[in-house]
C-alpha cells in the first residue's frame, strides 16, 4: 500500500469538569487526509480547502510534526505526501490541530505495516499538540484515535482509559465565528486553585465517571461543572452565559467550553433534546449578530479510520 485515505473526527476535551483529562469523539465535522508513501526523503504538506490558511511547512503544521517523529522513532526515510481536506476550523476548540495529528499517524502507520500501537500513536500526536498550544495534552488526540469517551490519568508515562457511553447520551456543538489562540487561553488559568475548588472539581470529575457507567443522567448533569478553566475563559466567548443558558432551558444536561473554546458543547439525553439545544445555542449567538456553525451527534466510538 503506498496510499491511504483517512478520516480523523472533531473532539470535545475538558467536558467541563475534566481539564486536559476528558475528551470525547464526534461523528462530525473531522479532517480528511490523503497520505502518500514514495521513495525518498522528506514531508510535503499540501492544503486542499481553498480559503483556509494552514501552516505547510512539516516543521510547523501539527500532522508534519507528529508524522516526523515517528519517521525518527522507526529510523527509517521516506518521502511522505500528505494532502490536508480540513473540515475542522482551525482554532475553533473541537480538536483541529489534533484530528490532523491524528489521521496524519494513524495512516502513516497503516503505510508502514503497522508497527506502532494505538497508545504509540497518540504519543506521537501529541508532539503536534505541543506545537499548537504550548503543553503536552492528549485529551483531544486520544479520543480522534481511539474514538468514544475517554480518559487520561496521565501524560508522563500516557495512560489512557475508554469510559462506557450511555446509549441514549447525544451532544450539540456551536462553534462561533470567533478567534481564541489555545496558547493564550491555557495562558489566562490561573497556576493555583484554593483547595475547596479543587475538591469540588475531583468530585465532579469522579462523579461524571459514575455517571457515564452506570447510565445515571442525575448524576451526569449534577457533576457537569467547570469551577477551573470556565470561569477564567467564559470572558472570551461573546455571550457565553446567554448561550449556556439557552441550552439548560433547552433541556441540555449541562452546557461548557469546548476544549478551549470558542466553541461550547451541551451534552444531552437524547437526540431530540440535544437538536433543541443545538438550535437553541445557536440562535442565541445568531441574534446576538455572532455568525456560527452548530453540530448535534452523538459519541463517536471508532474513532480515526480508513475511507478507502
Amino acid at each position: 500500500m503506498d496510499s491511504i485515505k483517512i478520516f480523523a473526527p472533531a473532539t470535545v476535551a475538558n467536558v467541563a469538569c475534566g481539564f486536559d483529562i476528558f475528551g470525547f469523539a464526534l461523528e462530525e465535522p473531522g479532517d480528511v487526509l490523503r497520505i502518500t508513501r514514495s521513495e525518498g526523503d522528506g514531508i510535503v504538506i499540501s492544503n486542499r480547502v481553498e480559503g483556509l490558511q494552514l501552516p505547510l511547512d512539516p516543521e510547523s503544521n501539527t500532522a508534519g510534526i507528529a508524522v516526523a517523529k515517528m519517521l525518527q522513532s522507526m529510523n527509517t526515510k521516506a518521502a511522505i505526501s500528505i494532502d490536508l481536506i480540513k473540515k475542522i476550523n482551525p482554532g475553533s476548540g473541537i480538536g483541529s490541530s489534533a484530528a490532523s495529528a491524528a489521521a496524519a499517524v494513524f495512516g502513516v502507520n497503516e503505510l508502514f505495516g503497522r508497527p506502532y500501537t494505538t497508545i504509540q500513536l497518540v504519543e506521537f500526536a501529541m508532539y503536534g499538540e505541543i506545537a499548537a498550544s504550548g503543553s503536552p495534552h492528549a485529551d483531544n488526540v486520544a479520543p480522534s484515535l481511539i474514538g468514544g469517551f475517554v480518559l487520561v490519568r496521565g501524560c508522563d508515562p500516557l495512560d489512557v482509559y475508554s469510559i462506557s457511553v450511555p446509549d441514549n447520551l447525544y451532544c450539540a456543538v456551536v462553534h462561533p465565528q470567533v478567534t481564541v489562540n489555545t496558547a493564550e487561553a491555557r495562558a489566562m488559568l490561573k497556576k493555583e486553585i484554593l483547595l475547596r475548588d479543587a475538591v469540588t472539581q475531583w468530585g465532579n470529575a469522579a462523579g461524571l465517571v459514575a455517571g457515564m457507567y452506570s447510565a445515571n443522567y442525575e448524576l451526569i448533569a449534577n457533576s457537569l461543572h467547570d469551577v477551573v478553566a470556565e470561569p477564567a475563559r467564559a470572558t472570551l466567548i461573546p455571550e457565553f452565559h446567554k448561550v449556556k443558558e439557552a441550552a439548560m432551558q433547552a433541556g441540555a444536561l449541562g452546557c461548557s467550553i469546548s476544549g478551549s473554546g470558542p466553541s461550547m458543547f451541551a451534552l444531552c439525553k437524547g437526540m431530540s433534546t440535544a437538536r433543541k439545544a443545538s438550535e437553541a445555542m445557536s440562535n442565541t449567538f445568531t441574534k446576538n449578530n455572532i455568525a456560527n456553525h452548530a453540530y448535534t451527534s452523538s459519541v463517536n466510538a471508532g474513532g480515526a479510520r480508513i475511507l478507502n
